[in-house]
């Protein structure tokens, strides 16, 4: 059922991208608006779609892949230019690759009960701490626990990508007309609540 339902919304978005990727108007807007350059990401540290934008092929995914050996062999999708289009060009690259992969995984899956083992009790190791890293939608994001002496969580910490990339949008807009905010801001799509984290 769920594979059915990735089949019909792969289409759909194949559709729209193509619409969007072919119009000649899309384009001019996209090109050489908003250019971050490699040195410039590097330097300010952008993670996710934004840095693979600007040439840097940072991918948890590849780099810190932990667990999942379903990304084994995993190329992220990385443009030079650094501009909007440049942005557009690899989050078209994700949603491909990401419906691949979750078309992958769900073909994979044994028949039967998918909930064995879902009841099973985890507990935190007391006095410790835990650093996770994941590439989310918009980028790297990280996750830190510290346990008290009961092994309960006595403090959290998450970095959200938009930590890390809103100096980016900074960056893109220098020497920019103010009429390209709107496509520059959607094209790093960042989240305020995610930098106060």
């Amino acid at each position: 059922e769920l594979l059915s339902g990735l089949a019909v919304s792969r289409a759909e978005l194949k559709n729209a991208l193509d619409l969007m990727f072919d119009e000649p108007s899309v384009l001019d807007r996209f090109e050489n608006t908003g250019v971050v350059t490699a040195e410039t990401a590097k330097s300010i540290g952008l993670v996710g779609v934004a840095a693979r934008a600007s040439g840097l092929g940072i991918d948890a995914r590849r780099d810190l892949p932990g667990l999942l050996t379903s990304f084994a062999g995993f190329t992220p999708e990385v443009k030079t230019d650094g501009d909007v289009f440049s942005r557009a060009a690899v989050r078209r690259g994700e949603l491909r690759s990401s419906l691949n992969q979750v078309e992958s995984i769900l073909s994979a899956l044994p028949d039967g009960d998918a909930c064995a083992g879902a009841g099973e009790k985890f507990e935190l190791k007391p006095e410790s701490i835990a650093v996770s890293v994941v590439e989310a939608w918009r980028g790297e994001m990280c996750y830190t626990v510290i346990t008290d002496s009961r092994g309960m969580m006595r403090q959290v910490k998450i970095v959200d990508p938009s930590f890390h990339n809103w100096f980016g949008l900074a960056m893109a807009l220098r020497g920019q007309q103010i009429s390209d905010f709107p496509i520059c801001n959607k094209s790093f799509n960042l989240s305020y609540c995610g930098h106060d984290l």
